[in-house]
């Protein structure tokens, strides 16, 4: 699968223009302040969220109601995880637009050619961020129920959760190449399917950084100009 190699192309980035690197954690580590501070919140009270929400289980033997009260816990910190790292993407890319457009218009330079200027505008990164945010509350809610599943639910929810969220990821990450060209999201999905599987290897490799802490920070400006690199060699290709 070559969609990882984008990713480590889009690092590589860090040893040619550093300056312009450093510039796009700006964003990346306030959004990711603000969610640690949600998570640090979570974390405090999950335990009473959890008894909150399982009454019927007052009456267990301890240990029974222990162990399905920390599982649930698990899976809920877990939702938060999938959820919060969409939520971080969709909002990091809002809110650090000027400074990623930046960084993608660099690479489109080193890519050589001319850098598209029919890039979308503030209220349709808005529009899709808070679609991308919509969907990663969908997906938490679809991992925290598959997580009840006996024995395999929570190694089911965690491989569909990155699976899923990564291919959102990619979608997102892609579209400024793509909608700079002046594609609509026809031409967008049109272009995508020329590879789904590097489009999706790419995803994934880039969701799993965002899961290492601190990892969103140092990967997301790497991953602005790894997708900015697999759009052009998307385009290169014929349609499907």
């Amino acid at each position: 699968m070559r969609g990882p190699s984008y990713l480590v192309r889009g690092l590589g980035t860090w040893r040619r223009r550093p300056a312009l690197m450093l510039l796009g954690m700006v964003p990346a580590l306030l959004v990711l302040l603000a969610v640690l501070a949600a998570l640090v919140a979570l974390l405090l009270h999950v335990g009473d969220l959890v008894a909150w929400a399982t009454p019927f289980a007052d009456d267990w033997t301890g240990g029974l109601r222990d162990l399905l009260r920390l599982g649930l816990a698990v899976l809920v910190v877990l939702g938060f995880v999938v959820v919060s790292s969409l939520t971080f993407t969709a909002i990091t890319l809002t809110v650090g637009d000027p400074f990623y457009e930046k960084i993608w218009a660099e690479t489109e330079r080193m890519l050589g050619g001319d850098v598209p200027d029919q890039g979308p505008g503030f209220w349709t990164s808005v529009k899709d961020g808070a679609a991308l945010a919509g969907t990663g509350l969908l997906l938490g809610l679809g991992v925290f129920v598959l997580g009840l599943l006996p024995v395999v639910g929570a190694v089911v929810g965690l491989v569909l959760g990155v699976t899923v969220s990564g291919r959102l990821l990619a979608r997102e990450l892609l579209s400024r190449p793509l909608e700079a060209r002046g594609m609509d999201r026809v031409a967008r999905a049109e272009v995508l399917r020329r590879d789904r599987a590097t489009v999706l290897g790419f995803g994934v490799a880039t969701q799993l950084c965002f899961l290492v802490p601190l990892g969103a920070v140092a990967v997301m400006p790497a991953a602005v100009a790894g997708a900015t690199m697999l759009a052009r060699d998307l385009l290169e290709r014929p349609p499907a």
